[in-house]
């Protein structure tokens, strides 16, 4: 499946009372209430509310939907991805993250290239599309150079895997470290 149309018309969005905004510098356009699936998807809601959550989401005009990969372990971001075909695909933007353990060894883990370069394959079949709106940097990793990080993070974007990314929870002070 290919990934969400940026082109679909946007119906959902002209019945929305909800602001639109640019995340940063970006010209990507996103939903100024996006909905999270921390504690709504794969753990401790049933399959079928996280789904009713979902689908409550896009009747109530939200195209923004952030996930993760350590979120219930990999089951939140499962959940958005079985939706039927064109009921969340179209005209929608998919946030995730990586920086959390993703298993037991000692690279499943921070902002190191191997991670990222590993992590970001997951997302998108998960997902059940072909690449993620917004890759980002969970947490800030003390033990991993910036320019590591950057670097690949660049490769995820040229490699079409994602189409931005970003930081999700990182101080100002971090930023200048």
């Amino acid at each position: 499946m290919a990934g969400p149309s940026h082109d679909a018309p946007h119906e959902r969005r002209a019945s929305s009372h909800l602001e639109f905004r640019r995340p940063g510098r970006s010209g990507l356009t996103i939903s100024g209430i996006a909905h999270g699936n921390w504690l709504t998807h794969g753990s401790p809601v049933e399959e079928d509310t996280a789904a009713a959550c979902t689908r409550a989401a896009l009747a109530a005009g939200t195209t923004t939907f952030d996930t993760s990969d350590v979120h219930a372990g990999p089951r939140a971001e499962a959940v958005p991805g079985r939706a039927p075909k064109g009921e969340l695909h179209e005209g929608i933007e998919v946030f995730t993250e990586v920086c959390f353990p993703t298993g037991p060894g000692h690279n499943d883990r921070g902002l190191a290239r191997k991670h990222i370069m590993e992590s970001i394959d997951n997302p998108p079949r998960r997902l059940r599309t072909d690449y993620v709106d917004l890759y980002q940097a969970h947490r800030h990793d003390h033990s991993t150079p910036l320019e590591e990080t950057m670097e690949a993070f660049a490769d995820v974007v040229r490699s079409g895997k994602a189409l931005h990314i970003g930081v999700s929870e990182r101080t100002p002070r971090a930023a200048r470290t």
